[in-house]
């Protein structure tokens, strides 16, 4: 492991890419460029929160960097090392379906590409590092509790196996910044924070939209709209040449026109078929992105711009986490056809040079066979022996009798309520009969430990389920509404779709049934369902068992992809409520556990470590980590604020 000094930096996008005439961190448009330089603007008595070793190990650093003063300013935006070069990258987007023009980096500053012993690039950005040209209206600050969201959350999500990029530690400081946290008009004063972001690139579909060359609500042009024949062909050779060798190297030297144009559409296939794989593993996990705009969407396929993010708790197909989706537009289940359809834009940004009728095509294919494909088998970046199963088996045996019974533990999870993470994790608790044994002799399991495992405050009282159905619309506006519905263009004008309004519909009649329904009778009808449903696992399982299948194998491959531990918003709430105090240790105890998401001595270690022990320390993991939401955290929301 190196120190900070002998970073090797290579900052090939600077050199390689357009960078704006003019310096400085002055709010402007940014015409004809990839990039402006800037400066990272100080903060004042910065001090680390947290770091990451794994992270940090990728660019040839031990955590003892992280204990020396030089470490913190460097990492703080204070100053700047022998061969930083700091910029903003300039890119447009589509932000909740409408594009919103030039955005770019209002917040965060690269620094550089190092080049580490592995021979791997890995640019590296501070996010919080002060105004840039893309500020807009904000101040380029983050916030503490935004920042620990943000570091936690891509670790997490490394180390379940899901590409994303990194963070390899966060910053604080004495500069106050003030925020509106819900959009409430009671804005506070918070401090100003840091993370250290590390990706091979963080190129984004809407880097390749600065071409747009006109607004159709606005109808004006943007900077860069006139030279897309030129200034396009630029970025995308470097892009391709940079971080998709192999489709580089297929192309021979001296590239015609055609062969051009096939590179290209090799070039945006990879490009789809990268992002269903991650909208697959961002399902299988149960995370919500919150803002998928084209801004946010990585060229890589990478998780990236972390913000109003959430990990499901009880199993909700329409679940929302962003406060500021109003629509739900971006909910769990939204997110493969999102994904598509940010593709779609990115066809169209790629326009002057890709055949946009194959383009189309390969969009279709794709999302018809790969995310499909990915759901069933996702192939996650760390670990590609290991599948995730949508039933959960070892086999494939029977896919149709398997696709059957996923659905239906769809229905019985979301019809009762229970917890996406422990679900799966429950699973493996079933046992599995011996080879031959008659299926009535399957209930002692059924009825013993299985059922066991769906009670004890594991499924979600009425009331709960009533409030998570509560339409989105006041019930009042939602009846006026209604006599509207055969009026489309009216309804167009209120911002409301006729889909959108049978949907809030169905909404409150799910919610005003639940109201009705008592605890008892719901514990009943949940017993009754999960019965049922375990009857015909149980049936599949005694197929398994009949192919020869080992039980204890079954289990530790169960448990080895469905984690123990995710990082609940609740989680993440506790870990920011002591930092904002002065406390960091749980931020970091949290990055430790998440650093081993699939096991279950994970916590225990911990308590080991930290000196934890007895009555105090199980009952600390049970309440802290993998146990039912704690009442205080049923009604958290996440913002865009930050």
């Amino acid at each position: 492991m190196g120190v900070l000094e002998a970073l090797l930096f290579d900052n090939l996008a600077l050199r390689a890419l357009p960078v704006d005439i003019r310096e400085g961190n002055e709010i402007r448009p940014v015409p004809r460029a990839c990039y402006a330089r800037v400066k990272p603007t100080p903060v004042d008595s910065p001090r680390l929160v947290a770091a990451s070793p794994s992270a940090l190990a990728l660019l040839d650093l031990d955590m003892t960097e992280t204990e020396r003063q030089e470490f913190v300013e460097v990492m703080a935006g204070n100053k700047l090392l022998p061969g930083m070069d700091p910029a903003a990258h300039c890119y447009c987007g589509h932000q909740f379906g409408n594009f919103a023009g030039q955005l770019g980096d209002g917040a965060v500053i690269y620094l550089g590409e190092v080049i580490n012993s592995a021979g791997a690039r890995w640019e590296m950005q501070l996010k919080g590092a002060g105004l840039t040209p893309f500020s807009r209206q904000a101040d380029g600050r983050k916030v503490l509790r935004s920042s620990i969201r943000e570091f936690l959350a891509s670790e997490a999500l490394h180390h379940l196996g899901v590409a994303t990029t990194r963070a390899g530690c966060i910053m604080t400081s004495d500069t106050q910044v003030v925020r509106d946290v819900l959009y409430t008009g009671n804005p506070v004063s918070e401090r100003a924070s840091l993370v250290l972001r590390m990706a091979p690139t963080f190129f984004r579909f809407g880097s390749f939209e600065v071409f747009k060359k006109t607004d159709t609500q606005t109808g004006g042009h943007l900077p860069s709209c006139f030279i897309a024949r030129s200034m396009l062909p630029v970025m995308l050779d470097h892009i391709i040449k940079t971080f998709f060798p192999e489709i580089w190297e297929e192309i021979p030297r001296g590239k015609t026109e055609e062969r051009r144009g096939n590179m290209y559409m090799d070039f945006y296939t990879e490009v789809v078929r990268r992002t269903f794989q991650l909208a697959a593993a961002w399902q299988c996990v149960g995370f919500c992105h919150g803002v998928l705009n084209t801004d946010n969407m990585s060229i890589l396929g990478l998780t990236i711009d972390y913000g109003p993010y959430g990990f499901l708790d009880r199993y909700d197909p329409e679940h929302v986490c962003n406060h500021s989706d109003d629509s739900g537009r971006y909910s769990y289940e939204a997110q493969p056809g999102i994904c598509a359809w940010n593709c779609e834009k990115l066809a169209e940004a790629l326009a002057p040079v890709l055949d946009s009728s194959r383009a189309r095509a390969q969009l279709e294919t794709l999302f018809a066979q790969e995310y499909t494909k990915c759901v069933k088998q996702s192939a996650l970046q760390q670990n590609k022996e290991r599948t995730l199963h949508a039933c959960v088996l070892l086999s494939c045996q029977s896919p149709c009798a398997d696709a059957r019974g996923t659905r239906a533990r769809a229905q019985v999870m979301h019809k009762t309520g229970a917890d996406f993470t422990n679900t799966f994790r429950w699973l493996s608790t079933v046992e599995m009969p011996p080879p031959s044994r008659a299926h009535s002799d399957n209930q002692a399991s059924i009825s013993g430990t299985s059922q066991a495992g769906i009670s004890n405050g594991a499924l979600a009282l009425p009331q709960e389920l009533a409030e998570a159905a509560r339409p989105r619309m006041h019930p009042q506006n939602l009846r006026v509404l209604l006599q509207f519905s055969h009026n489309e263009l009216l309804l167009a004008s209120m911002g409301v779709t006729k889909e959108v309004l049978h949907q809030e519909m169905a909404r409150l009649e799910r919610c005003e049934e639940l109201g009705k329904l008592d605890a008892a009778a719901k514990a009943r009808a949940d017993a009754d369902a999960w019965r049922g449903w375990l009857r015909r696992y149980t049936a599949r399982l005694q197929q398994e068992a009949d192919a020869g299948a080992n039980p204890q194998r079954r289990i530790a491959t169960m448990n080895g992809i469905n984690p123990r531990y995710v990082l609940r918003n609740w989680i993440a709430q506790r870990a920011i409520d002591a930092a904002e105090k002065g406390d960091y240790s749980e931020v970091r105890r949290v990055l430790r556990l998440l650093e081993n998401p699939y096991s279950d001595d994970a916590a225990a270690d911990l308590d080991a470590s930290s000196g934890r022990s007895g009555s105090e320390a199980a009952c600390g993991r049970e309440l802290q980590y993998d146990g039912p939401v704690p009442q205080w955290a049923k009604g958290l929301c996440v913002s865009c604020s930050s």
